[in-house]
Formats: C-alpha cells, sequence, structure tokens
C-alpha cells in the first residue's frame, strides 16, 4: 500500500505546484515593485482590523496605517489605490525618504484602551526630538487615544524596518511593524552609462515605464540597479491574536473592571500563518492595493528581463528566522541594515553570495538578483538555423553578436536583447519530435507519459510563439500544452521562490501556502506593467 500512497501524494503535489505555476502567468499583470508613501513627513495611526487568509480565516489584528493621507506615492509610475492610504495595513505602510532629509512621524494611538500604550522605533536613527506623549521602556510613547511625534535625519541610504518599541512580544506579534526605505541624493554617474544606458534604452523601446524608487541604492556606483522589490517576512500565532481579541472584547463589556488591561500569553508560540508583505499564497500573486485586501496592500510577485539587475529589499519582520530561497541564482548581499559591506580599502563591495536569504528577526538586508539563461547550453529562446532568414518571416532567426561578456548587447531594442550567445542556435533536445538537429543537451518530458509530460510546467524556451520557431512548421516541441499556456503563446520561466522551513509553505498546515511566491523571467517584447 506504501507505493500508492507515496504515488498519490506525489500526483497531488504536482498537480497543486502546476497549478501554481499557472496562476502566477495568470497574473501577469500582478506586479510587485516597492510601493509606498513619500515624506518627509507622515502622520500615521495605530489600529485594529482583521486581516484575510487563503484558508477563509479573518486573523484579528493591529497594524499602522495613514492618520491622514500621504502627499505622495513612489514610485511614481504606479497607480496610487483608489481608497487611499489604508487607516490600518500589515505591514504598515512603508515610508519613503531621501538621505539628508529631517523625518518627522506623528502617531496617534487609535488600539483599544485596554491595549495600552504604543509607539514605534527606528532603529539605524537617531532621534533628533520627540513631541508630546509619555516616556517608555525603549522610546517615547502614545497613550490610548493620544499622539507622539518622532523627529530625525535620515543619514544615509538603505532599507530598514521599523515596528513597535511597546510591550513588542505582543504588539509585533499583532502586526505592528513596517519598512522605511531611504534614497541616495543624488545617482552615481555610472547608474546612466554603459549596460544600465542600454537596458533602460530596451525598457524605452518595448514602452515600459520606469518603476525604480531610484537608479541606484546607494551612494556607489555598484549599487546601481534596473527593478526592485520589497519583501518583509513575518508569521502569525492565531491563538495569540483568539485570545487578545477576547480579552479586547472582555475590556468592553459594561461590567468589566476599571482599569483593564490585556494580559495575552505570547509562549509558547506555534505561528499557523506565514506570509510575505501580510499575505500567504496564492494572495501575495494578486495586485498590489486590491480591494479584497484592505488591510494587506502589497504583494510579492516579481519579475525581471533577462540580464537585468533587480535589487531585493528584504526584511525579517516576526520572530522566527525564515530561509527564503530565491530559485534560478544566488543573491548577491549588498548591505545590512543600510550599512553597505567593502572591502576593507572600501573599494568594492564584499558581501556573500546567498544560496538563501535567511531572515533574522529586524534584521533588513539588500542584496542584487539576476538572471541570463547563461549555462543552460541550449538556446532557450528557441532559436532555429533551419527557419527561413527572411525579414518579413516572424520565424526570422535574429543574430547573436556577444560583447566583452559573451552577451547580445549591441542592439537593446532587438527581442533577444542580453542572450547568452554561446548557446545560441543549440538545441536543446537529444532526440526532438521537430527539425531541429540531434544532439541537444536535454530529453524533454513525452507528454504520452503521465507521470513526466502531463507534469511539465511549461515550454523551455522563453518567448510567445518561441515553441513554433524552434521547431518550424512542421514539428512538435512537448508538452502540446500546459494548464494555462500553449507553447505558442509561452511568454516566460517561472520559478518558484519560497521558504525552504517546509511548514512556512503551508497555511495553517495546508500545502501549498505560506512563503512561496512566483518570479516570472520574462522575453523583453513582454512589457512588465506595475502600475498595480
Amino acid at each position: 500500500m506504501r507505493p500508492k500512497i507515496m504515488n498519490h501524494a506525489l500526483s497531488t503535489t504536482r498537480t497543486l505546484l502546476a497549478a501554481i505555476v499557472a496562476i502566477a502567468l495568470q497574473t501577469a499583470t500582478a506586479h510587485a515593485a516597492a510601493p509606498g508613501i513619500t515624506g518627509p513627513t507622515f502622520n500615521l495611526t495605530a489600529q485594529p482590523a482583521y486581516l484575510t487568509q487563503p484558508d477563509g480565516q479573518s486573523i484579528y489584528s493591529w497594524g499602522y496605517g495613514c492618520s491622514v493621507q500621504p502627499t505622495g506615492w513612489a514610485p511614481t509610475a504606479i497607480t496610487a489605490p483608489s481608497t487611499g492610504c489604508p487607516s490600518m495595513q500589515v505591514p504598515g505602510p512603508t515610508l519613503i525618504v531621501t538621505e539628508g532629509d529631517t523625518v518627522t512621524v506623528k502617531l496617534t494611538n487609535n488600539l483599544p484602551a485596554s491595549a495600552g500604550n504604543t509607539s514605534i522605533l527606528f532603529p539605524g536613527f537617531t532621534m533628533s526630538a520627540f513631541t508630546d506623549g509619555t516616556p517608555g521602556l525603549l522610546t517615547q510613547e502614545a497613550a490610548p487615544g493620544a499622539t507622539v511625534t518622532y523627529s530625525f535625519v535620515a543619514p544615509s541610504p538603505g532599507t530598514r524596518s521599523y515596528y513597535s518599541g511597546t510591550q513588542s512580544d505582543l504588539q509585533i506579534e499583532m502586526g505592528m511593524y513596517g519598512a522605511m526605505i531611504v534614497l541616495p541624493k543624488s545617482a552615481p554617474a555610472a547608474c546612466s552609462t554603459g549596460i544600465y544606458a542600454s537596458n533602460a534604452s530596451a525598457r524605452s523601446h518595448w514602452g515600459e515605464k520606469n518603476f525604480r524608487l531610484a537608479d541606484a541604492a546607494y551612494d556607489n556606483a555598484k549599487t546601481c540597479y534596473d527593478r526592485e522589490y520589497l519583501f518583509q517576512f513575518s508569521e502569525i500565532d492565531p491563538n495569540v491574536h483568539l485570545q487578545a481579541e477576547s480579552q479586547v472584547a472582555a475590556c468592553s463589556a459594561t461590567n468589566a473592571p476599571v482599569p483593564c488591561t490585556l494580559q495575552v500569553p505570547t509562549e509558547p508560540y506555534h505561528p499557523a500563518y506565514f506570509m510575505i508583505n501580510g499575505r500567504s499564497m496564492p494572495d501575495d500573486m494578486d495586485p498590489n492595493y486590491a480591494l479584497e485586501y484592505p488591510h494587506q496592500p502589497y504583494n510579492g510577485n516579481p519579475h525581471m528581463h533577462p540580464g537585468e539587475l533587480v535589487l531585493l529589499r528584504i526584511i525579517g519582520q516576526g520572530r522566527w528566522q525564515h530561509p527564503f530561497h530565491e530559485h534560478a541564482n544566488h543573491v548577491r548581499i549588498l548591505a545590512r541594515d543600510g550599512n553597505l559591506i567593502l572591502t576593507k580599502d572600501g573599494n568594492a563591495l564584499a558581501g556573500p553570495a546567498l544560496f538563501t536569504t535567511t531572515t533574522t528577526p529586524g534584521l533588513a538586508m539588500d542584496g542584487i538578483f539576476y538572471y541570463t539563461g547563461r549555462g543552460l547550453n541550449w538556446d532557450m529562446y528557441g532559436h532555429n538555423p533551419k527557419s527561413p532568414n527572411t525579414k518579413t518571416d516572424s520565424l526570422v532567426d535574429p543574430p547573436c553578436v556577444p560583447d566583452a561578456n559573451g552577451y547580445n548587447t549591441g542592439d537593446p531594442t532587438a527581442v533577444n536583447y542580453f542572450e547568452w550567445c554561446q548557446d545560441h542556435e543549440k538545441p536543446v533536445q537529444a532526440a526532438p519530435f521537430g527539425d531541429i538537429a540531434s544532439g541537444g543537451p536535454v530529453t524533454l518530458p513525452d507528454p504520452n507519459i503521465l507521470t513526466n509530460g502531463a507534469w511539465y510546467g511549461g515550454s523551455p524556451y522563453l518567448g510567445p510563439n518561441a515553441t513554433a520557431r524552434a521547431v518550424g512548421s512542421t514539428g512538435t516541441t512537448p508538452p502540446s500544452g500546459t494548464i494555462a499556456n500553449s507553447p505558442t503563446g509561452e511568454a516566460g520561466f517561472a520559478f518558484m521562490w519560497h521558504s525552504h522551513n517546509e511548514r512556512e509553505i503551508t497555511t495553517n498546515n495546508a500545502f501549498p501556502g505560506g512563503m512561496m511566491m512566483m518570479m516570472l523571467v520574462d522575453s523583453r517584447e513582454f512589457v512588465i506593467d506595475e502600475t498595480n
């Protein structure tokens, strides 16, 4: 019986994973970027609301939000939500300022009176002034219904977290955390030359907007980037939230003692929900500011083109470490908590290349991720020397002229811009069904074999009609189709990004869920639109 059970489990897993890929490909306009509100003055509130989970549960939570609508939204190319900045959200609003700004954050405590005081800590920043509030153990606090104002100078660029400094074991667990991004005052000159200029020309040619917050992450020429995403990792123990909800209700009863304060135990700790930007998979692949998540506005759904340098801003916001693995390449770490990691002489970056970006609670890191297809040993664009070589034929095989690094970067308008030329026109299959010569490095699944072909995730080629280009008008390359995309319409490669802690890719013990999302590598003619 055991083999049958194992086969059933494997088949179920494959079905679910294929469905995840299908969801990612079908939500091709639901991207991520690093949306937030701009300062340097922010008017925030702390108050309760309910967060939704994919299993249908609504979790009573606390969080930061806007008490007054912000002065601006970033990046400038995004569409500001029609509902405005939520009065409570998890994570809290991403606060975006510029190096050297004098930042002012006014916090009003609209939590239930029984929750007591609340506050915000800004690690890495030196407070220059407090206005109002009452002294607390770690910082100035706001009593129920009262306000406290924090002032400080943003001295240097980088990604940092902010979170409650009052009864932190409970308030952070309830959702009181967020991100602050400090942008460099001016971009290094290198960001507008060389490969960065070519990448910008490629995006401009295809009509893509610029969704970056800046040209560089730091005041350093080696931190220029082409695209960026912010990911905040956290978890929820529903028992803590249920007890907080129950005690708040009890303190609100007419016969409640005065004063009535919460006594919520936070140990033992057994989280059941694991979130990226306040959402669990598959919710994290829906658009930013989606109406169905009024208090969880940020998603996690990265897209990129081959050759782009993608800045990942990563923060651990919960109580656990989360070993998150970005498939397809390592992440080269630039900095931690806004501190560039440099060689002793300061002339070169010295951060490690991480297989998993393990998030320590409260730690922020910035890193660069990229994907080029180098080393696949087959032509991932499906170029075929036997295709008609005419300018009017859609199957024309474009040239690949290597630059000094081996990539096709001479013409940013080319559909195969940044192709690894060593693999140009190399067949993918050792025994193909089409007209590509034999001898390729890979044998694709036979679509007639259930355990292989039926579970195959998609075309081995990048870009729409790449399969047709590869095999011509008469050949076929398995599979004959996928759950969401046929080979003639396949646009991108899907790589799963997920926690390497198995329980963290579940939602309340149901797989798949939790800390999981898809990263899509899209061909150049596919316009990545991150306006929501």
